[in-house]
């Protein structure tokens, strides 16, 4: 498993990941692998990347939300135990978690990828999550890898005590700052990533001018969605 690209140096960077994601892996190959993207496998005749362990890691990610979702809230129908499922591993959200953590350093990338803000693109990130996942569920087995992902993913989880996952951040954000009929809300775009067929925005709101939250999206509707959540919380932070 391409012993012969984990030098050192590497070794020493995949330590300093695994403390900071808070896991031990016990074969950093399977870590290594995890964040190789195939355009660096091909660039330089590599002998594997994290496209398996994607699939696993995919796999094992929707086994744990849905088992720990089917525990936690028995009162919630089937399909309303689908709708916060797909909120929860959708790919902006996990591609955010991987953001959050770093994860974009320690990636492998062709020249082409690094040029056109790989470390940064969505699905790249969402990719290498599940890759980690599927790495540390062959390292450690379920109990480790529900572990890591229940608590990288524990707000998000919360939210469906609250039924925040279905509501419209936008809508909610308005209704409160309406409440003072002086403020007024904007979005401006920050930045625009990537290529036209996989663009990332990243998007702030203000309120009276003042900057209340930023979001990511691989649209500029979800990229507000985002930022408006997070202008929610630090307006209510006890919640709605």
């Amino acid at each position: 498993m391409m012993h012969n690209q984990l030098d050192h140096q590497r070794v020493l960077a995949l330590t300093a990941l695994c403390e900071h994601l808070g896991v031990e892996i016990a074969d950093l190959h399977l870590l290594h692998q995890a964040l190789i993207h195939t355009s660096f496998a091909n660039e330089t005749k590599a002998s594997g990347h994290n496209e398996r362990l994607e699939f696993l890691g995919d796999a094992v990610l929707d086994l744990i939300i849905s088992e720990h979702l089917f525990r936690q809230f028995p009162h919630l129908p089937e399909g309303e135990l689908t709708k916060a499922r797909a909120a929860i591993v959708c790919e902006a959200t996990i591609a955010s978690r991987a953001a959050a953590l770093g994860i974009g350093q320690y990636l492998l990338l062709g020249k082409g990828e690094l040029v056109s803000g790989g470390r940064e693109r969505i699905s790249i990130l969402a990719d290498s999550f599940e890759a980690i996942i599927g790495a540390i569920y062959l390292d450690g087995g379920f109990a480790a890898a529900a572990s890591f992902v229940l608590t990288q993913l524990k707000e998000h989880l919360a939210l469906v005590e609250s039924g925040d996952y279905v509501k419209d951040y936008k809508t909610l954000l308005q209704e409160v700052v309406q409440r003072n009929n002086d403020s007024r809300i904007s979005y401006e775009i920050i930045a625009e990533r990537g290529p036209d067929h996989d663009k990332i925005f990243e998007i702030a709101v203000l309120i009276n001018a003042r900057r209340l939250g930023t979001g990511h999206g691989k649209s500029k509707k979800e990229a507000e969605q985002q930022a408006a959540r997070q202008a929610l919380a630090k307006l209510n932070p006890a919640g709605n």
